[in-house]
């Protein structure tokens, strides 16, 4: 039975003020500076409450308190919204030093239990009573997810947040990755594509004091607060946290004119870590009763070899040899089995993880990761319909991708599909684990259903969610009518059973010990607030079963 919910916060002067003269602040260059203004003045409560890392028996609590020196919060967590039955408490401090934030362990508690909690300023303030849940123990009829990723502020409107919140009857909230994006104002979204009213800090994230300024932002937000004060989150980082395509060394959006790349990804770890209620573990297990477990897996900043550039193997080939070029990047470079994603220590610590689960006979074993793990290829008629007056570029991208598909290559370098040596490894020691694997996948704003195999052996599904806000192939191949373009996905692609490359939203799963049921709902629209559906898409898969019912 779901707990009441708590009331949200009011809406503050500020955010109001913002979206009534949003477009007269930016004519005069002013916007984006609002957000971090919110931590000046007297001492307070800017960005309400949250709640993450949940386990059978605690939970880690999340606030932020703006002032000028370290203060000492009294947290509270409770049975009841009254707070007459207080379960556990403690002191925890918010420091100038995190940007204000402050984080506590509630340990302890009940397995499967509905709890509120609040912090206490010295002054007496109270935070928002924030709404969170621990792990079922033992016997577990039914788990309720609420799985998303990609949400760009300057796109859109967070809906698919609010709908969230709306249902109410979620146990736990994932998000996958690109929390946030980078970019400087004007870049991603352009101007022409962003909301006027949702305006972006002018600079890129870079520095630590640029990526805390980016939180502010954001989590300004009134549907993600409210998304983080209703239920406790698991989250993992993708790329966008610290830039555009990252790997260990490295990232597409970073040169040696924005200083340290070592020293960037510190910060925005640290900033991650400031402003979300996560765990400094860079992977980790959580058990659902006797259900599932869900591993949270790190595919960017350990062990992550650079991208290899589909395009540049195809533009660098000898005029007439790009199909050779390309067969040959396939059984060499492509195929190196020394790439790695994941790294050994991951990859142990994962095979482990998977035989226990296994032996423990839970019908799940879930991995909460980024970037799609099935096998995608674009069809041969990509092409079709695309303007003649189309951008040279563009034109040499879509025969890149073409070439590729044709030669047995994937499109997506940045994807499992650009390490299949360690997608095989994954993929082998979960059938040596007997596992049941369903993986929940975010990174490229479109919805997919795959059935996933090793060398012909069934190993489980995948499910990956669209995007909240950020726009996909309807974005990036207009000229293709998004059903059409689907089914030619489908045609071209063995293991992908459904796909949607043109809505926003995010991906509901409801796991129980026969299935898992995974709704994809589709927002109406993110470009004015509401919470209207345009529709669902139910994929199920039986126990067992590891493929897709039809």
């Amino acid at each position: 039975m779901n707990a009441p919910l708590p009331e949200a916060a009011p809406e503050t002067p500020l955010l109001a003020a913002s979206r009534r003269n949003a477009l007269k602040l930016g004519l005069l260059g002013l916007a984006g500076i609002g957000t971090p203004l919110l931590a000046q003045g007297a001492p307070r409560f800017t960005h309400g409450v949250a709640s993450g890392e949940p386990g059978a028996n605690q939970v880690l609590l999340w606030t932020r308190y703006a002032g000028d020196s370290d203060t000492v919060l009294k947290w509270e967590l409770a049975e009841d919204a009254a707070f007459s039955h207080v379960a556990a408490s403690g002191d925890c401090t918010a420091s100038p030093a995190n940007d204000g934030c402050a984080k506590a362990w509630a340990k302890g508690l009940k397995p499967g239990q509905w709890y509120h909690y609040r912090f206490i300023a010295p002054s007496g303030e109270t935070s928002l009573t924030g709404r969170t849940r621990t792990l079922p123990q033992g016997k577990t009829a039914k788990f309720r997810i609420a799985v998303f990723s990609c949400s760009n502020y300057g796109f859109g409107w967070f809906n698919a947040y609010g709908h969230a919140c709306e249902a109410g009857d979620f146990d736990l909230a994932v998000h996958l990755g690109d929390y946030f994006y980078e970019y400087k104002r004007g870049v991603y979204p352009s101007e022409k594509q962003g909301l006027g009213e949702r305006l972006l800090p002018v600079d890129e994230t870079v520095t630590l004091d640029q990526y805390r300024e980016r939180f502010r932002t954001y989590r300004a937000d009134p549907d993600l607060q409210r998304l983080h004060q209703l239920y406790p989150m698991v989250s993992v980082w993708d790329d966008h946290e610290t830039a555009n395509d990252t790997w260990k060394n490295g990232a597409e959006n970073h040169d040696p004119s924005e200083g340290d790349w070592a020293l960037r990804k510190a910060m925005s770890e640290r900033a991650y870590r400031e402003w979300l209620p996560v765990s400094d573990d860079d992977y980790a297990s959580y058990e659902v009763g006797d259900l599932a477990t869900l591993f949270r897996l790190e595919t960017r900043h350990i062990a992550r070899d650079q991208q290899f550039d589909l395009d540049a193997v195809f533009n660098g080939a000898a005029p007439g040899q790009a199909e050779a070029a390309l067969s040959a990047f396939r059984d060499g470079q492509w195929r190196n089995p020394a790439r790695e994603l994941l790294g050994p220590a991951q990859q142990g610590w994962l095979a482990k993880g998977l035989k226990t689960s296994a032996r423990a006979r839970k019908p799940w074993q879930v991995l909460v990761q980024q970037v799609i793990m099935g096998r995608l290829a674009m069809p041969q008629n990509l092409a079709e319909g695309m303007a003649a007056n189309s951008p040279a570029w563009l034109k040499k991208r879509m025969q890149s991708a073409v070439a590729a598909a044709r030669n047995g290559l994937p499109m997506n370098m940045d994807a499992w599909d650009g390490y299949p040596a360690a997608r095989d490894r994954v993929l082998k020691s979960s059938l040596e684990a007997g596992a049941n694997l369903l993986v929940l996948t975010g990174d490229t704003h479109n919805a997919w259903a795959f059935d996933l195999d090793h060398r012909g052996q069934r190993v489980g599904v995948e499910m990956a969610g669209q995007s909240v806000t950020s726009p996909g192939a309807e974005d990036s191949v207009p000229w293709r009518k998004p059903d059409a373009l689907a089914a030619d996905l489908v045609a071209a692609n063995t293991q992908l059973k459904w796909c949607d490359t043109a809505r926003r939203g995010y991906l509901a799963l409801e796991l129980t010990p026969k299935a898992a049921v995974g709704e994809f709902r589709f927002m109406a629209t993110v470009r004015q607030k509401g919470t209207a559906l345009a529709g669902v898409k139910r994929m199920t898969v039986l126990a067992g079963a590891r493929k897709f019912s039809v």
